[in-house]
């Protein structure tokens, strides 16, 4: 049995394209402290993560109403929320 070249899908396939900022940030404000998810809708942490940051991403705070969740962009233009708590200011 012959199998399919395996390939790897673009950000694109998970994130929709209203969550994408082109072209992406360079210089950032915040860094993740500690691997922990991304969420590309405005769902509740109980909803299932797009992503995960791993520890050490840069990321701009663009929004955060004092909640638990905060939007952010990264290095790659994804406009995402994830928990303001898992952050630390550069």
């Amino acid at each position: 049995m012959k199998r399919p070249e395996a390939i790897v899908l673009p950000d694109s396939s998970l994130i929709p394209s209203d969550c994408l900022i082109s072209p992406p940030p360079n210089q950032f404000t915040h860094e993740v402290a500690r691997s922990q998810p991304f969420y590309a809708s405005q769902g509740a942490p109980s909803d299932p993560p797009t992503g995960q940051f791993e520890a050490g991403a840069k990321v701009v705070l663009l929004y955060h109403d004092g909640g638990e969740l905060c939007r952010v962009v990264d290095a790659a233009g994804r406009y995402v929320g994830t928990r303001f708590h898992g952050l630390r200011k550069i």
